[in-house]
């Protein structure tokens, strides 16, 4: 009935968040999607706008894949469904209100090849020994991507964990008004390791960064 209503107006339900204010979920016609006060988390177009990422990497090679940003897991989605890579994933995610409905809503639950770690992401890849062939930052509360996830230290430690010719799709953030800037200065800061391109407006927001560590 819920779906059925969805198509005349959407139906939402609130969730209050240490992280992210409040998390909100609604039916908007006839599907489920994971929303903050001013921006779709999961199962929107955040979803189309990543699957647009991922068709620029090569997942045949990917073992192990390090996602950091849960959100509802939508992307998770994708990458099973959509992609077909049913090996390793690690997903990080600071927000454990996010983690519970990623769980309770989305049916996106730890299994022998999903790993959800509650962790800031910042402090998490400081740390970890794992070794990836693809990692995936996305990394927002609400519409902004935390400054410190462009910091030349963040970078320096996701490069650490990304195999020789393992790549790297990076969300940088929504109507960016210095985007040129800020994708600039991320490439500077992974320097001559790295080969990247951008991808502008993808879905007509968003800026990602499609990278390969070549050395």
């Amino acid at each position: 009935m819920k779906k059925i209503l969805s198509y005349i107006w959407p139906i939402t339900r609130k969730f209050p968040s240490e992280f992210n204010g409040t998390l909100e979920i609604s039916y908007v016609n006839g599907k489920k999607v994971l929303d903050t006060k001013n921006a779709n988390y999961s199962y929107g177009s955040l979803q189309k706008i990543l699957e647009i990422g991922l068709t620029k990497v090569n997942l045949k090679s990917v073992e192990n894949l390090l996602l950091l940003g849960l959100g509802g897991g939508s992307i998770i989605q994708s990458l099973r469904e959509t992609f077909e890579y049913q090996k390793n994933i690690i997903a990080v995610e600071i927000d454990p209100e996010i983690i519970k409905l990623a769980k309770d809503e989305f049916g996106i639950s730890p299994s022998n090849t999903l790993q959800i770690v509650q962790a800031d992401a910042y402090e998490y890849v400081k740390t970890s020994k794992n070794k990836f062939q693809l990692i995936i930052i996305d990394l927002f509360i609400d519409t902004t991507v935390p400054s410190k996830f462009f910091k030349k230290e963040f970078c320096d430690n996701v490069s650490k964990l990304i195999s020789i010719n393992g790549e790297l799709v990076f969300n940088i953030g929504v109507n960016l008004e210095k985007d040129t800037e800020i994708a600039s200065s991320i490439i500077d800061n992974f320097g001559i390791k790295f080969k990247f391109y951008s991808l502008k407006k993808v879905n007509g927001t968003n800026h990602l960064l499609i990278g390969k560590k070549v050395s």
